[in-house]
Protein backbone atom coordinates (compact mmCIF):
# COMPACT_ATOMS: atom_id res chain seq x y z
CA UNK A 1 0.00 0.00 0.00
CA UNK A 2 1.49 3.30 -1.14
CA UNK A 3 0.67 6.44 0.81
CA UNK A 4 0.67 9.91 -0.73
CA UNK A 5 1.41 12.93 1.46
CA UNK A 6 -0.15 16.25 0.46
CA UNK A 7 0.75 19.45 2.32
CA UNK A 8 -2.53 21.11 3.28
CA UNK A 9 -1.66 23.73 5.87
CA UNK A 10 0.31 24.83 8.92
CA UNK A 11 -0.45 24.47 12.64
CA UNK A 12 -1.54 27.94 13.73
CA UNK A 13 -2.52 27.40 17.39
CA UNK A 14 -2.51 24.62 19.99
CA UNK A 15 -4.59 24.42 23.17
CA UNK A 16 -5.12 22.09 26.06
CA UNK A 17 -7.72 22.44 28.79
CA UNK A 18 -6.37 21.04 32.08
CA UNK A 19 -9.77 21.31 33.81
CA UNK A 20 -12.95 20.59 31.92
CA UNK A 21 -14.83 23.82 31.07
CA UNK A 22 -12.15 26.10 32.54
CA UNK A 23 -9.97 28.33 30.39
CA UNK A 24 -7.44 26.70 28.09
CA UNK A 25 -3.66 26.96 27.88
CA UNK A 26 -2.08 28.12 24.62
CA UNK A 27 0.89 25.89 23.78
CA UNK A 28 3.85 26.02 21.42
CA UNK A 29 4.13 22.24 21.36
CA UNK A 30 2.37 19.22 22.81
CA UNK A 31 2.64 15.46 22.87
CA UNK A 32 -0.36 13.57 21.54
CA UNK A 33 -1.02 10.12 22.94
CA UNK A 34 -3.89 7.61 22.77
CA UNK A 35 -5.91 9.69 25.23
CA UNK A 36 -5.41 13.05 23.55
CA UNK A 37 -2.84 15.76 24.18
CA UNK A 38 -0.95 15.18 27.41
CA UNK A 39 -2.70 17.02 30.24
CA UNK A 40 -5.89 17.78 28.32
CA UNK A 41 -9.13 17.65 30.37
CA UNK A 42 -7.54 15.48 33.05
CA UNK A 43 -9.51 17.18 35.84
CA UNK A 44 -13.22 17.90 36.15
CA UNK A 45 -15.73 18.94 38.77
CA UNK A 46 -18.68 16.60 39.16
CA UNK A 47 -22.21 17.63 40.13
CA UNK A 48 -23.21 15.42 43.06
CA UNK A 49 -26.91 15.97 42.37
CA UNK A 50 -26.62 14.50 38.86
CA UNK A 51 -27.16 10.82 38.06
CA UNK A 52 -26.98 11.05 34.27
CA UNK A 53 -24.21 9.93 31.98
CA UNK A 54 -22.97 13.54 31.88
CA UNK A 55 -22.24 14.51 35.48
CA UNK A 56 -19.68 17.24 34.79
CA UNK A 57 -19.96 20.80 36.03
CA UNK A 58 -19.53 22.86 32.85
CA UNK A 59 -20.22 26.27 31.43
CA UNK A 60 -23.75 25.15 30.66
CA UNK A 61 -24.52 25.24 34.37
CA UNK A 62 -21.94 27.82 35.45
CA UNK A 63 -20.76 30.14 32.63
CA UNK A 64 -18.24 31.91 34.89
CA UNK A 65 -16.33 28.62 35.11
CA UNK A 66 -14.67 29.71 31.86
CA UNK A 67 -13.09 32.62 33.74
CA UNK A 68 -11.00 30.31 35.94
CA UNK A 69 -7.52 29.76 34.53
CA UNK A 70 -5.69 26.49 35.34
CA UNK A 71 -2.05 25.79 34.59
CA UNK A 72 0.42 22.98 35.12
CA UNK A 73 3.17 24.28 37.40
CA UNK A 74 5.63 21.78 35.87
CA UNK A 75 4.78 21.99 32.15
CA UNK A 76 7.61 19.66 31.18
CA UNK A 77 6.04 16.86 33.24
CA UNK A 78 2.28 17.33 33.06
CA UNK A 79 1.61 13.71 34.01
CA UNK A 80 2.82 14.35 37.56
CA UNK A 81 2.61 18.13 37.72
CA UNK A 82 0.49 19.97 40.29
CA UNK A 83 -2.19 22.26 38.87
CA UNK A 84 -2.91 25.80 40.02
CA UNK A 85 -6.12 27.67 39.24
CA UNK A 86 -6.34 31.46 39.09
CA UNK A 87 -9.81 32.76 39.97
CA UNK A 88 -11.36 35.68 38.06
CA UNK A 89 -10.39 38.04 40.91
CA UNK A 90 -6.73 36.98 40.76
CA UNK A 91 -6.61 34.63 43.74
CA UNK A 92 -4.69 31.41 43.14
CA UNK A 93 -5.69 27.97 44.43
CA UNK A 94 -4.28 24.49 44.22
CA UNK A 95 -6.68 22.43 42.11
CA UNK A 96 -7.60 20.34 45.18
CA UNK A 97 -7.96 23.31 47.57
CA UNK A 98 -11.25 22.89 49.52
CA UNK A 99 -11.80 26.64 49.24
CA UNK A 100 -11.92 26.39 45.44
CA UNK A 101 -14.37 23.50 45.70
CA UNK A 102 -16.57 25.47 48.09
CA UNK A 103 -16.47 28.55 45.87
CA UNK A 104 -17.65 26.61 42.81
CA UNK A 105 -20.30 24.75 44.82
CA UNK A 106 -21.63 28.03 46.18
CA UNK A 107 -21.80 29.56 42.69
CA UNK A 108 -23.54 26.47 41.32
CA UNK A 109 -25.83 26.20 44.33
CA UNK A 110 -25.23 22.51 44.97
CA UNK A 111 -22.31 20.29 46.08
CA UNK A 112 -19.54 19.44 43.62
CA UNK A 113 -16.47 17.21 43.81
CA UNK A 114 -13.14 17.27 42.00
CA UNK A 115 -12.03 14.17 40.11
CA UNK A 116 -8.88 13.35 38.15
CA UNK A 117 -9.20 11.06 35.14
CA UNK A 118 -6.09 9.65 33.54
CA UNK A 119 -7.89 9.10 30.23
CA UNK A 120 -9.48 12.55 30.26
CA UNK A 121 -13.04 13.81 30.71
CA UNK A 122 -13.98 14.06 27.05
CA UNK A 123 -17.49 14.47 25.70
CA UNK A 124 -16.63 12.18 22.81
CA UNK A 125 -13.31 11.70 21.01
CA UNK A 126 -10.00 12.91 22.31
CA UNK A 127 -8.58 15.50 19.89
CA UNK A 128 -10.41 18.25 18.03
CA UNK A 129 -9.37 20.12 14.89
CA UNK A 130 -10.63 23.28 13.18
CA UNK A 131 -9.26 25.50 10.41
CA UNK A 132 -8.82 29.26 10.54
CA UNK A 133 -10.95 29.43 7.38
CA UNK A 134 -13.84 27.87 9.31
CA UNK A 135 -13.47 30.37 12.16
CA UNK A 136 -13.53 33.23 9.64
CA UNK A 137 -16.59 31.84 7.85
CA UNK A 138 -18.48 31.40 11.11
CA UNK A 139 -17.58 34.95 12.15
CA UNK A 140 -19.02 36.24 8.90
CA UNK A 141 -22.15 34.09 9.18
CA UNK A 142 -22.85 35.11 12.77
CA UNK A 143 -22.09 38.75 12.00
CA UNK A 144 -22.77 41.70 14.23
CA UNK A 145 -24.31 39.61 17.04
CA UNK A 146 -20.77 39.03 18.35
CA UNK A 147 -19.11 42.11 16.95
CA UNK A 148 -18.31 40.51 13.62
CA UNK A 149 -15.52 38.30 14.91
CA UNK A 150 -15.31 35.19 17.07
CA UNK A 151 -12.34 33.53 18.73
CA UNK A 152 -11.45 29.88 18.05
CA UNK A 153 -11.36 29.53 21.84
CA UNK A 154 -15.16 29.67 21.78
CA UNK A 155 -15.06 26.17 20.25
CA UNK A 156 -12.46 24.80 22.69
CA UNK A 157 -10.47 23.08 19.93
CA UNK A 158 -7.08 21.49 20.47
CA UNK A 159 -5.59 22.15 17.04
CA UNK A 160 -6.17 25.19 14.82
CA UNK A 161 -4.80 24.79 11.29
CA UNK A 162 -4.15 27.59 8.81
CA UNK A 163 -5.00 25.79 5.54
CA UNK A 164 -3.36 26.43 2.18
CA UNK A 165 -6.84 25.98 0.72
CA UNK A 166 -8.75 28.87 2.28
CA UNK A 167 -12.16 27.30 1.65
CA UNK A 168 -14.20 27.21 4.89
CA UNK A 169 -14.87 23.86 6.53
CA UNK A 170 -11.97 22.33 4.60
CA UNK A 171 -11.30 20.01 7.56
CA UNK A 172 -14.56 18.22 6.79
CA UNK A 173 -13.11 17.24 3.41
CA UNK A 174 -10.24 15.58 5.27
CA UNK A 175 -12.52 13.19 7.15
CA UNK A 176 -11.70 9.47 6.90
CA UNK A 177 -8.09 10.43 6.15
CA UNK A 178 -5.05 10.98 8.35
CA UNK A 179 -2.95 14.04 9.13
CA UNK A 180 0.77 13.97 9.88
CA UNK A 181 2.28 16.95 11.69
CA UNK A 182 5.78 18.23 10.99
CA UNK A 183 8.77 16.75 9.22
CA UNK A 184 10.40 15.09 12.23
CA UNK A 185 10.09 11.32 12.81
CA UNK A 186 8.44 12.00 16.18
CA UNK A 187 5.46 13.77 14.60
CA UNK A 188 1.89 13.05 15.68
CA UNK A 189 -0.32 11.15 13.23
CA UNK A 190 -4.04 11.74 13.62
CA UNK A 191 -7.06 10.08 12.01
CA UNK A 192 -10.01 12.42 11.39
CA UNK A 193 -13.26 10.61 12.12
CA UNK A 194 -16.36 12.80 12.22
CA UNK A 195 -17.84 16.27 12.55
CA UNK A 196 -18.39 17.74 16.02
CA UNK A 197 -21.98 18.20 17.12
CA UNK A 198 -22.21 21.49 19.00
CA UNK A 199 -24.08 22.53 22.14
CA UNK A 200 -24.81 25.73 24.07
CA UNK A 201 -21.16 25.95 25.21
CA UNK A 202 -20.27 27.78 21.98
CA UNK A 203 -22.71 30.54 22.94
CA UNK A 204 -20.46 31.50 25.86
CA UNK A 205 -17.84 34.16 25.20
CA UNK A 206 -14.55 32.70 26.55
CA UNK A 207 -13.38 36.14 27.69
CA UNK A 208 -16.51 37.51 29.37
CA UNK A 209 -18.75 34.45 29.99
CA UNK A 210 -21.61 36.36 28.39
CA UNK A 211 -24.02 34.28 26.28
CA UNK A 212 -24.91 34.99 22.67
CA UNK A 213 -27.54 32.52 21.37
CA UNK A 214 -26.91 33.60 17.76
CA UNK A 215 -23.72 31.50 17.70
CA UNK A 216 -25.32 28.08 18.19
CA UNK A 217 -28.39 29.16 16.22
CA UNK A 218 -26.24 30.01 13.20
CA UNK A 219 -24.25 26.77 13.41
CA UNK A 220 -27.48 24.78 13.72
CA UNK A 221 -29.13 26.51 10.77
CA UNK A 222 -26.17 26.61 8.40
CA UNK A 223 -23.96 23.65 9.36
CA UNK A 224 -26.34 20.96 10.64
CA UNK A 225 -25.22 21.91 14.15
CA UNK A 226 -21.61 20.90 13.42
CA UNK A 227 -18.33 22.83 13.50
CA UNK A 228 -14.85 21.31 13.59
CA UNK A 229 -13.91 17.63 13.47
CA UNK A 230 -12.83 14.96 15.91
CA UNK A 231 -9.68 12.92 15.55
CA UNK A 232 -8.08 9.88 17.15
CA UNK A 233 -4.38 9.13 17.48
CA UNK A 234 -2.95 6.68 14.95
CA UNK A 235 0.64 7.19 16.05
CA UNK A 236 1.62 9.09 19.21
CA UNK A 237 4.00 11.97 18.75
CA UNK A 238 4.72 15.66 18.95
CA UNK A 239 2.83 18.53 17.37
CA UNK A 240 4.22 22.06 17.23
CA UNK A 241 2.98 25.50 16.22
CA UNK A 242 4.38 26.09 12.74
CA UNK A 243 4.38 22.41 11.76
CA UNK A 244 3.45 21.71 8.17
CA UNK A 245 0.32 19.54 8.07
CA UNK A 246 0.30 16.68 5.58
CA UNK A 247 -2.84 14.85 4.48
CA UNK A 248 -2.30 11.14 3.93
CA UNK A 249 -4.00 9.60 0.92
CA UNK A 250 -3.79 5.90 0.07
Amino acid sequence: MIEEFIEVGVVKELYRFPVKSMRGEALQEAHGYWHGLDGDRRYAFVRLDNRSGFPWLTGRELPQLLQYTPRYTQPDNVIDSPVEVRAPDGRTFSIDDPELNQELAAAYGRPVNLIKIGRGAFDSQVISVMSTATVTALSEAIGTAVGGKISPLRFRQNIIIDPFDDQPYVEERWLDSSLVFGSQPDGLRLRLNRRIQRCVMINIDPETSEKEPAVLKTVAQTRQNCAGVYGSTEHPGMIRVGDVVKLVRV
